[in-house]
Protein backbone atom coordinates (compact mmCIF):
# COMPACT_ATOMS: atom_id res chain seq x y z
CA UNK A 1 0.00 0.00 0.00
CA UNK A 2 3.02 2.53 0.55
CA UNK A 3 4.15 2.19 -2.70
CA UNK A 4 0.81 3.38 -4.10
CA UNK A 5 0.89 6.13 -2.00
CA UNK A 6 4.27 7.29 -3.06
CA UNK A 7 3.19 6.71 -6.86
CA UNK A 8 -0.05 8.61 -6.92
CA UNK A 9 1.47 11.92 -5.95
CA UNK A 10 3.94 11.08 -8.55
CA UNK A 11 1.57 10.49 -11.45
CA UNK A 12 -0.34 13.40 -10.18
CA UNK A 13 2.74 15.71 -10.54
CA UNK A 14 3.38 14.12 -13.95
CA UNK A 15 -0.11 15.06 -15.21
CA UNK A 16 0.19 18.38 -13.95
CA UNK A 17 3.88 19.06 -15.74
CA UNK A 18 1.81 17.77 -18.98
CA UNK A 19 -1.04 19.87 -18.81
CA UNK A 20 1.45 22.70 -18.25
CA UNK A 21 3.46 21.82 -21.18
CA UNK A 22 0.19 21.59 -23.14
CA UNK A 23 -0.87 24.94 -22.29
CA UNK A 24 2.05 26.84 -22.63
CA UNK A 25 2.65 24.80 -26.55
CA UNK A 26 -1.45 25.81 -26.82
CA UNK A 27 -0.18 29.58 -26.06
CA UNK A 28 2.97 29.60 -28.46
CA UNK A 29 1.42 28.41 -30.92
CA UNK A 30 -1.52 31.39 -30.88
CA UNK A 31 1.56 33.80 -30.61
CA UNK A 32 3.03 32.46 -33.86
CA UNK A 33 -0.50 32.71 -35.37
CA UNK A 34 -1.14 35.98 -34.29
CA UNK A 35 2.91 37.33 -35.25
CA UNK A 36 2.07 35.74 -38.76
CA UNK A 37 -1.34 37.50 -38.92
CA UNK A 38 0.56 40.68 -38.30
CA UNK A 39 3.29 40.09 -40.31
CA UNK A 40 0.89 39.58 -43.02
CA UNK A 41 -1.05 42.81 -42.59
CA UNK A 42 2.12 44.47 -42.39
CA UNK A 43 3.09 43.30 -46.02
CA UNK A 44 -0.21 43.64 -47.31
CA UNK A 45 -0.26 47.53 -45.57
CA UNK A 46 2.93 48.16 -47.61
CA UNK A 47 2.60 46.68 -50.62
CA UNK A 48 -0.84 48.86 -50.79
CA UNK A 49 1.10 52.18 -49.80
CA UNK A 50 3.03 51.84 -52.69
CA UNK A 51 0.30 51.89 -54.96
CA UNK A 52 -2.48 53.95 -53.69
CA UNK A 53 -3.68 57.57 -52.82
CA UNK A 54 -3.97 58.66 -49.23
CA UNK A 55 -7.45 58.45 -48.95
CA UNK A 56 -8.11 55.07 -50.33
CA UNK A 57 -4.69 54.07 -47.86
CA UNK A 58 -6.66 55.20 -44.66
CA UNK A 59 -10.11 52.68 -45.75
CA UNK A 60 -8.00 50.37 -46.43
CA UNK A 61 -6.05 50.54 -42.97
CA UNK A 62 -9.85 50.47 -41.48
CA UNK A 63 -10.60 47.14 -42.46
CA UNK A 64 -7.32 45.26 -41.74
CA UNK A 65 -7.55 46.57 -38.44
CA UNK A 66 -11.31 45.28 -38.21
CA UNK A 67 -9.88 42.05 -39.85
CA UNK A 68 -7.04 41.77 -37.23
CA UNK A 69 -9.61 42.62 -34.48
CA UNK A 70 -11.74 40.03 -35.36
CA UNK A 71 -8.48 37.51 -35.55
CA UNK A 72 -6.94 38.03 -32.14
CA UNK A 73 -11.14 38.03 -30.97
CA UNK A 74 -11.04 34.67 -32.24
CA UNK A 75 -7.62 33.54 -30.65
CA UNK A 76 -8.67 34.53 -27.32
CA UNK A 77 -11.58 32.32 -27.95
CA UNK A 78 -9.33 29.48 -29.19
CA UNK A 79 -7.42 30.10 -25.55
CA UNK A 80 -10.56 30.33 -23.87
CA UNK A 81 -11.55 26.64 -25.23
CA UNK A 82 -7.92 24.96 -24.34
CA UNK A 83 -7.96 26.49 -20.98
CA UNK A 84 -11.99 25.29 -20.38
CA UNK A 85 -10.44 22.15 -21.56
CA UNK A 86 -7.84 21.85 -19.24
CA UNK A 87 -10.21 22.13 -16.39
Amino acid sequence: MNKNNQQQPLETTEIQIARLAYIGASIATLGDGLSAVAAGLALNALEKSSNQDPQVQNSDQSKEVEDLQKQIDYLISELKQVKKSMR
